[in-house]
């Protein structure tokens, strides 16, 4: 698989594999999975050439976290990139009471608490360690301090605010101190991710979803900042929450919920256009991200071994160039956006 390297502050940089995994997924998201398949899942990605992995609190409850530790012992610590995320604290709670209920399943009963202040931001980083059993971790990206999960456009500011009065000011110290080598946003909107890259000295964005075969708002300002600047993105969802990897069925989703007919037929055209050039939907979903040159990984994630195999013969799919040209033509690609 190939590798990315980058390098924005000459610390030594982090290698990237093209193809990173996302666990979220092993946060028994929307359905429980066992200890032993979270690890045949992860062991596969390492098998199929897989080196970065991404984590978070949140995924699970903790739960993430843990099996990616037992996933890790015996690797070479040199041998792979790992990122997880701060901003929020769990709590132990009444099983009632827990944060994701509906969303995430069998998880610890933990409630979060949001904190992106300077004690905060150290507390759930120590606490990252423990459950990971690692020495260290390579990104740690403030999470969620979007209008996705606050609210509002006011609220997610205070957040903001927040955050960079205080908990920034802890990611920066670990950075200069050599404890982590970059510092970044893991984010659900680009406005919000370039309003902290605008206000901060950011290495990467992990921006879910929000650049894809689908929608390309983020060439608009976001992603050129980010070719000045050097900063790096990680795309999570590269298939929109599904619809570009189903197509345009009945029950598609798109942005966690049931596809609007807008999008259905807008993927609905994408996906005649793939057909006409022996192209998947999904492979070129998969591969468009990795034509900027701002994009350092695309990270699918994945709750079966099956789908860790199905991305990696994904990223080796053969796509001709007239495909994205013919996507230009008919509107359905941007002119800016680059496709090679």
């Amino acid at each position: 698989m190939r590798v990315r390297h980058f390098d924005r502050i000459g610390n030594g940089g982090l290698d990237f594999t093209e193809l990173g995994f996302g666990t979220a997924p092993l946060g028994n998201l929307y359905r429980a999975i066992s200890d032993d398949d979270a690890n045949a899942i992860l062991e596969k990605a390492w098998e199929t050439g897989v080196r970065y992995y991404d984590t978070a609190p949140l995924y699970g409850l903790g739960l993430s976290e843990t099996r990616v530790n037992r996933f890790l012992r015996g690797k070479h610590r040199d041998d792979y990139v790992l990122s997880t995320k701060v901003g929020r604290l769990l709590r132990a709670s009444k099983p009632e009471e827990r944060t994701g209920i509906g969303k995430f399943f069998d998880t610890p009963s933990r409630r979060e608490v949001y904190d992106y202040s300077h004690d905060g931001v150290m507390r759930s980083f120590e606490f990252s360690l423990e459950r990971l059993g690692v020495d260290r971790v390579d990104i740690l990206f403030v999470h969620d301090i979007d209008i996705f999960n606050h609210g509002s456009k006011e609220a997610a500011h205070a957040r903001i605010d927040e955050f960079m009065r205080s908990g920034y000011d802890a990611l920066i110290s670990l950075r200069d101190q050599g404890v982590i080598k970059a510092i970044g946003g893991g984010i659900n909107e680009w406005q919000v991710a370039q309003t902290l890259a605008e206000r901060g000295d950011f290495d990467l964005f992990l921006l879910a979803g929000r650049y894809t075969l689908l929608e390309q708002e983020a060439l608009d300002s976001f992603l050129p900042l980010c070719e000045k600047r050097g900063i790096g993105i990680v795309l999570g969802g590269p298939y929109n929450s599904g619809i570009l990897a189903t197509g345009a069925k009945p029950g598609a989703y798109y942005n966690y919920e049931a596809a609007p007919q807008d999008i259905l037929d807008r993927v609905s055209r994408i996906e005649a256009v793939c057909k006409r050039h022996g192209v998947k939907l999904i492979e070129a979903a998969l591969q468009f991200p990795l034509s900027h040159p701002s994009v350092a990984s695309v990270i699918p994630g994945g709750q079966r071994v099956a789908e860790v195999e199905s991305n990696r013969a994904l990223l080796d799919a053969k796509i001709p160039a007239s495909l994205w040209s013919d996507l230009k033509a008919e509107k359905l690609l941007r002119e800016d956006a680059p496709s090679s």
